[in-house]
């Protein structure tokens, strides 16, 4: 890896801190959008899509397992903190049963699946041995 990527992306991160407190300030609470259907649509298109390669590499055993589940539960979490964050009334009551028993949890599988792949591999490679994924060494 090249010697310049970790400090630039700590240096974006840190960046980030400050930016986020200035966007506290000064954004409205309340703010009408333009092509919130879409924005919405395209979220969960992204997460079907995330959740659909996790699915795919976890069967096939792939190499990308760890990356797509990554993805995942990423998106899952970024759905249901701004699901929480932009609803209210009862679909706030709907975004919390949403997150606390659908979307949360997933995103805690994608996270062991990330954790744990190797343990999935070697268990997957005992129950289907013909589809085992057998990474080159290195």
């Amino acid at each position: 890896m090249r010697r310049w990527v970790s400090p630039a992306l700590a240096l974006v991160a840190l960046a980030l801190v400050p930016w986020a407190i200035w966007l506290a300030t000064v954004l409205p609470s309340h703010e009408e959008a333009e092509h919130w259907d879409l924005a919405w649509a395209g979220l969960d298109l992204m997460l079907a899509g995330a959740l659909l390669a996790t699915a795919v590499s976890a069967w096939r055993r792939g190499p990308l397992l760890q990356a797509s589940a990554t993805s995942a539960g990423t998106l899952l979490a970024v759905d249901a903190w701004f699901d929480l964050l932009t609803s209210s009334g009862r679909d706030l009551t709907y975004a919390i049963v949403l997150a606390a028993v659908g979307e949360l949890p997933l995103a805690a599988l994608c996270l062991w699946l990330v954790l744990d792949a190797e343990a999935f591999y070697v268990h997957c490679a005992r129950l289907l041995p013909e589809l085992s994924y057998r990474p080159e060494s290195e």
